[in-house]
């Protein structure tokens, strides 16, 4: 894969006052002491790709780990409002994932280096772009004297429909039909893995080379990763999949399987909205079509509506394969995705 621009990065003077211990760790180490780059990232999955890259040089805790927490509804303590004073980069995932991260940088009064995940992907800007293609489509299809008619309003819409993309109220919203689990992106990971390494880079130049080679090895694991979801998609044929939650989307996208579940299903999920009874009929009947060729399970926010939902897959034979949105014991991220990938073409094999 080549190597692209790190995206824009909110870089701001850095400071460390104290050490912080591993990534599975939640308390700071001990007064006084230092090593290195001190890194806090809000959930295990960006703390191990900045270790990844960082190697030796930083020291990195994530404030969510493990598979137990649901990061939807995680409430920030005061040892992670520590942490966040004292570190001198900073990596969240925003979109509305994880606006407890905002407060503790807001309250902190830091001067690190924030790195904003959905914003170093690309994707928002990526998915804004294919927004606009659509539209140059659509109009493409009228006829000259429509266009001239309705050109002004078309503008002032595509105006509109541009700021409700980015628009993310006061940050304590998910962006208006965005997927902002952008971790389960290979293109996108590529991306803030190489944000990553400019910011360290700029924190410890003398460091560099080190974060360079780390960071390339990183990026060749992502490519492993890729060649590997193209195998699958060449080798399956219109699948078709229900989703108990939206994070693994962009990882069945890439393997070409298609998601038919109601957005309105998967919206109310993940923000803990009342479903409605016609709408979980409508989705439990999908499952008992025999159209589905996989439900993709998120075992981290589960209520009783998903509970029958995975009942009603395994009742009419539907693979279930199960997805996490933070690292499982014993995987970093490239073993994690790789095991989500085959995991995948295991059951539609």
């Amino acid at each position: 894969m080549p190597r692209h621009p790190a995206p824009a990065i909110l870089a701001i003077a850095a400071s460390s006052a104290l050490v912080l211990a591993g990534c599975s760790a939640s308390a700071p180490a001990e007064e006084g002491t230092t090593d290195g780059i001190v890194v806090v990232a809000s959930t295990d999955v960006y703390a191990d790709i900045a270790a990844s890259i960082g190697g030796d040089d930083v020291t990195v805790q994530a404030l969510i780990s493990g598979t137990a927490v649901d990061p939807h509804s995680y409430e920030a303590s005061a040892r992670d409002q520590l942490a966040v004073a004292d570190a001198d980069l900073i990596i969240m995932n925003g979109g509305g994932y994880d606006p407890f991260m905002e407060t503790l940088i807001a309250a902190s009064g830091t001067t690190a280096t924030v790195i904003v995940a959905v914003d170093a992907s690309g994707l928002l800007d990526e998915d804004h772009a294919h927004d606009e293609d659509a539209h140059e489509e659509e109009a493409a299809t009228d006829d000259a004297a429509t266009d001239a008619a309705t050109a002004p309003a078309e503008e002032a819409h595509d105006d509109e429909h541009a700021d409700d993309d980015h628009a993310e109220d006061d940050g304590h919203n998910h962006i208006e039909g965005f997927n902002e689990h952008v971790w389960y992106s290979l293109h996108g990971v590529a991306h803030i893995a190489e944000s990553i390494e400019a910011a360290l880079a700029e924190l410890a130049p003398e460091s560099a080379p080190t974060f360079e080679a780390n960071g390339a090895e990183f990026l060749a694991g992502i490519e492993t990763l890729e060649a590997r979801a193209d195998e699958i998609a060449g080798s399956i044929d219109h699948v078709h999949a229900l989703v108990s939650e939206p994070v693994a989307l962009y990882l069945l996208d890439a393997v070409g399987i298609h998601n038919v579940t109601p957005e309105a299903f998967t919206s109310a999920v993940e923000a803990g909205s009342e479903i409605s009874v016609a709408l979980l009929d409508e989705v439990l009947t999908l499952a008992g079509s025999g159209e589905i060729g996989l439900l993709a399970y998120n075992e981290q926010t589960v209520g009783s509506e998903t509970e029958r939902l995975l009942a009603a897959a395994e009742a009419a034979g539907v693979p279930v394969v199960s997805f996490s949105e933070t690292l499982p014991a014993g995987q970093d991220y490239l073993s994690w995705m790789s095991t989500n990938l085959e995991a995948i073409a295991t059951a539609v094999s």
